[in-house]
């Protein structure tokens, strides 16, 4: 994942304030969270691996929803953040995901969750193989991502380029993120084994246009993000 030029994770030294702006966000708190909660559906009982964590956010409310959660971060901030929101009974990790996830046995969850993150890693096949690995066999990955129009719209060039983006936050925080057509996404997804079985283009909840009117009016146009379940590719035959 991404790093900073003196090998910390770029995050480190932003998560406090990443956090409290995430918390109350329209793209996550009235975008991303809402989606992405709707295609995990029903997690009661079930055990989901936050993959990239961040400050624990979506973990707490799948705790709330009655999931086991497991959650790992390559920040240490967000590491500590997330300990200090889900309290000591939810084991979450500092763990690069471009490193193989040794920790975790094969078919170990139900459920993963790779929330605005897949964007950021080298490898994204070999890092999707190794959730692939450590799901049950109908076990389901949640992934969310920025919508491949709306990063080349931003970004200028081919719709078809496939290269990494630069932006400045404005919290001060360069970040660095690839971007590619949806086609690219779905050939990733299948070599890693998976197939589709939904796919989303977000749209902001109702509650976004009382709380951010001219977002909620743009993102209500155009979409900024979306989000695919992934189930496991059954085995062929003959």
């Amino acid at each position: 994942m991404e790093l900073s030029d003196n090998g910390r994770a770029l995050y480190d030294g932003f998560a406090e304030v990443f956090a409290q702006e995430a918390a109350d966000s329209p793209y996550n708190a009235y975008y991303d969270r809402p989606a992405v909660l709707e295609l995990l559906g029903d997690v009661r009982g079930r055990r989901v691996l936050d993959a990239g964590c961040g400050p624990g956010l979506y973990a707490a409310e799948l705790l709330a929803r009655g999931a086991e959660v497991i959650g790992f971060d390559q920040s240490g901030d967000m590491v500590h953040l997330a300990r200090e929101r889900l309290g000591p009974g939810t084991v979450v990790r500092r763990h690069d995901l471009d490193a193989p996830l040794d920790w975790l046995p094969d078919a170990e969850m139900d459920l993963v969750l790779l929330a605005l993150v897949i964007h950021y890693l080298r490898d994204r096949v070999a890092a999707l193989r190794e959730l692939h690995r450590v799901l049950r066999p109908h076990g389901r990955l949640v992934i969310s991502t920025s919508h491949p129009t709306a990063d080349w719209l931003a970004d200028g060039g081919s719709y078809f380029d496939a290269r990494h983006v630069e932006e400045k936050w404005s919290c001060g925080m360069l970040h660095h993120f690839w971007r590619q057509p949806l086609q690219r996404w779905f050939n990733e997804f299948a070599a890693a084994g998976f197939v589709v079985e939904r796919l989303i283009e977000h749209e902001p909840v109702e509650e976004m246009a009382h709380r951010y009117g001219e977002v909620y009016g743009k993102l209500s146009r155009e979409p900024g993000f979306l989000a695919v379940r992934l189930a496991k590719a059954l085995p062929s035959y003959g």
